[in-house]
């Protein structure tokens, strides 16, 4: 019998601060249909001043670490596409924060929304290799783009800690996968921007080609059938692209696209983003976490992932929900991350957008907003100083 290695834990954390879009709408005189029915959306999630991934990601991981120590850890991976540092990984400041061993290997990893799934495969493959190990795969993203923009009422921020071993008490991660790379220019960030520039058409066609490229490669590589799935997880820069995406699907593979067929397979993995917003790389295991959260006994049943980054590299894999999985959820903390959250009007939602540190190395405090357990203090020489509250 293989192995069986998987999500062991998850948890997420999310900003400090929530617009709902309805204040974006009295803003810019769009009518609210547009964001909550149009791109499925209700809020967005805005870091604080003194919020960034770093913060957001230890935020996520201490749980997990206060329940299973971290003894056995020894790797982090940081996935991100909203780095803070072209050198150093995010994730060592991660590390420091949250007291890791010394013998620990940590890296960073890019490819724009799919780089938390290229984490988890990576966990595996060091997990198959001894599994007395866990990894920790981390995804922390804080989704921007410019002001008036297009791409400015998908904007969201949250990172999901997921802890990787053998025998997982949450899903199991099968294999095959499915994988899919294409060179598109439907979503990139060039290094002297601090906001993303997207091609919202280029990006939806490119998506959905990465869909059919997956599935695909995944039946070629011996995969379940379609309808096996119990549920399906998606990539979600706005939920409605999780329904646009399965119905192309299901169309490509020439089943009915019946709306209460769609919302039965995906309905319950859109809570969270719906509230938050996109999160990039966390986006797929939001959307894991509130179907676990919500649904009623998926013991034993096998659920789909499509993972889905700009640029574009996409892979789909299946995963079972192992018995016992609701004693080791999270649903009252998930809960508490999401409306804990402090309303912010639209004046100090683009205060907060345009909040940047000054680029002369001097020394530069941050306004003490956040009431999470960790904050960006400052910089100095050029450095960033973080602090555990």
């Amino acid at each position: 019998m293989s192995l069986s290695i998987g999500i062991h834990d998850l948890s997420f954390a999310t900003g400090e601060f929530v617009l709902p879009h309805t204040a974006l709408a009295a803003y810019n005189g769009t009518e609210i249909g547009k964001y909550h029915v149009g791109i499925g959306q209700e809020s967005m999630s805005i870091p604080a001043a003194d919020e960034d991934i770093v913060t957001l990601a230890a935020t996520a991981a201490a749980p997990i670490i206060a329940r299973h120590g971290s003894e056995r850890i020894r790797t982090v991976v940081f996935a991100t596409e909203s780095s803070i540092d072209q050198a150093k990984a995010a994730g060592v400041y991660v590390h420091s924060l949250l007291g890791l061993p010394s013998a620990t290997r940590v890296v960073e990893l890019k490819q724009a929304c799919y780089g938390a799934t290229a984490g988890l495969q990576f966990a595996i493959g060091l997990v198959q290799r001894d599994p007395a190990q866990q990894v920790l795969v981390i995804a922390s993203d804080v989704s921007k783009y410019d002001l008036d923009s297009p791409g400015e009422a998908t904007q969201g921020s949250a990172a999901v800690a997921m802890l990787v071993g053998a025998d997982p008490a949450l899903v199991r991660i099968e294999d095959p996968s499915g994988l899919f790379t294409a060179d598109v220019m439907d979503f990139w960030r060039p290094n002297y921007r601090t906001t993303a520039l997207v091609d919202g058409q280029e990006s939806i066609g490119a998506y959905l080609q990465a869909a059919e490229g997956t599935w695909k490669d995944y039946t070629e590589q011996g995969g379940r059938s379609l309808e096996e799935f119990a549920a399906f997880c998606y990539h979600q820069p706005f939920t409605k692209m999780a329904y646009k995406a399965h119905r192309h699907l299901l169309n490509y593979c020439g089943y009915d696209t019946d709306n209460d067929a769609v919302t039965a397979a995906i309905g319950l993995t859109t809570a969270y983003n719906t509230v938050i917003g996109n999160s990039y790389t966390a986006s797929v295991y939001l959307g894991l976490a509130a179907l676990l959260d919500q649904a009623d006994d998926l013991t034993g049943k096998p659920i789909a992932f499509l993972s889905y980054g700009s640029g574009s590299v996409a892979e789909f894999f299946g995963g079972t929900v192992v018995a016992g999985y609701q004693q080791h959820l999270r649903t009252a903390a998930n809960h508490k991350a999401i409306n804990r959250r402090r309303p912010v009007d639209y004046a100090g939602y683009r205060e907060l957008h345009e909040w940047a540190f000054p680029t002369d190395g001097g020394d530069h405090a941050t306004p003490q907003q956040t009431t999470g357990p960790f904050r960006l203090a400052g910089i100095s020489g050029h450095k960033r100083l973080y602090q555990a509250r």
